[in-house]
């Protein structure tokens, strides 16, 4: 734990909370004093999306801010707008107002902080990073001073003054530069700036912090800079000041012992209460009221952002949803060649009606052009998951799945209630998905396309690789530990895991070890990419997202993963590889060679009595879905006899299912050896198709507003949680609400 500032004292009661606690620090044995001020804005503070450099999710420096009193709170990770999605939920979550921002990095200047006023300057504010991303590999930033004058229209400016600012600035400069800091730099950024600037003063409990801040304030009067207080703050509280040096060894690829001065001095970065900054400060009110000023000016959300779909997948004289009927319509007379029947009719009236009212027309219009483009390449593709229960994608041919056989639930897929937007996955061959997504960079350009990003975090295993080596254990004992951390499903596991390999979790060095690994669990270690997912935008994209070079020539990734597009409600299209189509392709050549029959995944012959014959006897190496050991022991113990009975059968093989122990009830209620019963008729329109037993998420989304009063939204939130197992700690905040909703309903214990 960091030493408290000199002349604070930590009290007992602080020293023994939990790592993860989200409270406010007290010092002096005492809560802190009620804010002298009517608010703070700090206008300086990482995130851990800055990767390595910050120690403190979104989530915890908003709800430790909101404990402070703080009017805003600025997020201005390096040269990256990665977590911003991230603090803008946490933001809403708290209360406490996000300034959206990044901290930007030139090679030829100072660091500075830049926050759009408007969505022109975030507009601004992403190019300004793509253009630094884009001119280097994957992974870097090279911005020069000319790039930040060039789009600085729109940006507020703040300048951190600090010892360490200095320093590091030294250590980048290039030859030939001037090294003075912050003297000159201050006329040069007022000159390309304006009235749209200030200087941060960040004092940490230096020896001469006085001296230091009075020759700021004279240096700014001289310059015609306003100057604001800021803390340069890395995480939420000064008990992940250990974690800060940990993920600072990481960054540095290097143990702890060997940083030396690559390390904070102390554990200052954190939020302050608000009459603690006025004290370091020397009393001086104006500098933390000017803050407010700031984040007055500061007022772009990225509630504001609207994502646009290109022009050109709708033809001249034609609004989208029009060309999206029509295009429905036909492929409906298609489908159905003897005539559309009725039911078919409602459900695409339903659907149509659906769409235009979400104005997800231009959505379902982007993956049919996709197709359509496979499709006259020859290349087999095929919508997979909740797309099948579609009738619009089956029109279009997305999918191949009638919903005139199936028991379709288009709301699983869009729904009102949630507003979730949709999420059409398309296999394509492997071989050939290649071709499809140099399509969609030919059609749009690198300007107006680009992959997603995916986020790539901190589980067990890795957390405690990088901890053993940032801790200096040895390459033996890592290694051990690594070995029992395979599978680890909740923290409550980690203890006995590190004392099987090897660490006594009570010793001094296992509970620091194990506090580490707790807080490292879920924290970004860096960002790759989607395997397939695009998106697509009418304007250049960088004024979306960041867009930096994907390690692949010719491509590109924008800075946000898959969450933070479903987060602010816009959309992706995963165009992902199959190689079982490939497969599948070959034997249609093969059947119209040999036998002068042309078959598509839509016409094969359905429930073909011989297949399922076949299938029952679990002759089915290489088909597809039922072809790994677990799947051919269950075939013959479930027996299918139809398309429904498959559906069950790839859904009950499954770790849900499995360990949720539904696969034996079911088979027992199958083979008659069980009676079947429901708790109410409610649950009862839920289960019935399965035989009471639970197998699908939309039944579980079902279940839990049926027989435990969550509303849809929450449902939702469960489904996601349930997709995201492996993530510790995820699905458990559900489990009280289930429970007490259930029993609250009448439900058994048992039940």
């Amino acid at each position: 734990m960091p030493d408290p500032p000199p002349g604070k004292r930590r009290t007992r009661a602080t020293q023994a909370a939990s790592p993860h606690q989200l409270t406010a620090v007290h010092y002096g044995g005492a809560a802190a004093a009620a804010p002298v001020l009517p608010g703070y804005a700090e206008l300086h503070c990482r995130t851990n999306y800055s990767f390595l450099e910050g120690a403190s999710h979104a989530d915890e420096l908003f709800a430790q801010a909101k404990l402070l009193g703080y009017s805003a709170l600025a997020i201005t990770d390096r040269n990256s707008l990665a977590g911003i999605v991230r603090a803008h939920v946490a933001a809403k979550e708290s209360g406490v107002r996000l300034i959206v921002g990044a901290e930007i990095v030139p090679e030829d200047g100072p660091a500075m902080a830049l926050l759009p006023v408007n969505r022109a300057g975030y507009g601004r504010l992403s190019s300004l990073i793509t253009a630094g991303r884009r001119r280097v590999d994957k992974g870097q930033c090279r911005i020069l001073m000319s790039d930040v004058a060039d789009y600085s229209a729109d940006l507020y400016c703040c300048l951190p003054l600090s010892a360490e600012t200095r320093l590091r600035y030294e250590r980048r400069c290039l030859p030939g530069v001037s090294r003075n800091l912050p003297e000159d730099t201050l006329l040069t950024v007022r000159a390309i700036f304006g009235d749209r600037c200030s200087a941060l003063a960040e004092l940490h409990g230096g020896p001469r912090d006085g001296e230091r801040l009075q020759r700021w304030l004279l240096q700014c009067q001289q310059a015609g800079l306003p100057i604001v207080a800021a803390n340069d703050v890395h995480f939420h509280s000064p008990r992940r000041r250990a974690l800060q040096d940990v993920v600072t060894a990481i960054r540095n690829r290097s143990s702890l012992q060997e940083l030396g001065h690559e390390l904070f001095p102390n554990g200052e970065r954190h939020l302050k209460p608000v009459d603690e900054l006025l004290a370091v400060f020397g009393g001086r009110r104006e500098l933390l009221e000017r803050t407010l000023q700031i984040a007055e000016q500061c007022c772009f959300s990225l509630s504001a952002l609207r994502y646009e779909y290109p022009e050109e997948l709708v033809p001249a004289g034609l609004q989208p949803v029009e060309h999206l009927r029509n295009l429905t319509w036909s492929g409906a007379s298609e489908r159905y060649p003897r005539g559309v029947p009725e039911r078919i009719r409602g459900m695409i009236r339903h659907e149509l009606s659906l769409i235009e009212e979400l104005h997800y027309e231009a959505y379902f219009l982007t993956v049919y052009d996709l197709v359509r483009f496979a499709r006259d390449r020859g290349i087999l593709c095929q919508g997979r998951g909740s797309a099948a229960n579609s009738v619009v994608c089956f029109c279009l041919g997305i999918t191949s799945v009638d919903p005139g056989r199936i028991d379709v639930l288009f709301e699983r897929f869009v729904s009102r209630e949630r507003n979730e937007a949709p999420d059409i996955d398309v296999d394509f061959e492997h071989e050939r998905r290649e071709e499809v997504l140099q399509y969609i960079f030919d059609r749009y350009g690198r300007d107006r396309a680009g992959m997603t990003g995916a986020v790539i975090s901190y589980r067990p295993r890795s957390a405690i690789r990088d901890i053993g080596r940032a801790m200096a254990l040895s390459a033996d004992a890592v290694d051990r530990l690594a070995g029992q951390l395979e599978h680890v499903d909740s923290e409550e596991q980690l203890p006995v895991r590190l004392q099987e390999g090897g660490l006594d979790p009570e010793s001094l060095l296992g509970r620091r070890i194990l506090d580490l690994l707790k807080s490292l669990l879920n924290f970004p270690r860096h960002l790759s990419q989607h395997p397939g997912g695009m998106v697509m935008s009418r304007g250049p994209l960088s004024e979306l997202v960041p867009v930096e070079n994907a390690a692949m020539p010719g491509r590109t990734v924008i800075q946000w993963d898959k969450d933070d597009l479903d987060a602010l409600g816009l959309l992706k299209v995963d165009c992902l590889s199959l190689g079982m189509l490939s497969c599948i392709r070959r034997a249609f050549d093969l059947v119209e060679r040999h036998h002068d029959r042309r078959l598509t995944l839509a016409n094969v012959p359905s429930e073909d009595p011989e297949v399922y014959e076949m299938i029952s006897r679990a002759d089915t190496v290489g088909v597809f879905q039922i072809e790994s050991r677990a799947q051919m022991s269950m075939l013959p113990r479930l027996k299918p006899r139809c398309y429904y009975d498959l559906v069950i059968e790839v859904a009950i093989v499954r770790p849900g299912p499995i360990q949720g122990q539904m696969v034996h009830p079911y088979l027992r209620r199958r083979a008659g050896e069980e009676a079947v019963s429901y708790p109410n008729e409610e649950i009862a329109a839920v289960l019935h198709k399965t035989l009471g037993v639970p197998i699908f998420q939309e039944q579980a989304m079902r279940l839990a507003v049926v027989a435990a009063g969550f509303t849809p939204g929450e449902a939702d939130q469960l489904r996601r949680a349930m997709g995201a197992w492996r993530r510790t700690g995820v699905i458990e905040k559900f489990r009280v609400k289930l429970l007490e909703g259930m029993r609250h309903r009448g439900m058994s214990e048992e039940y």
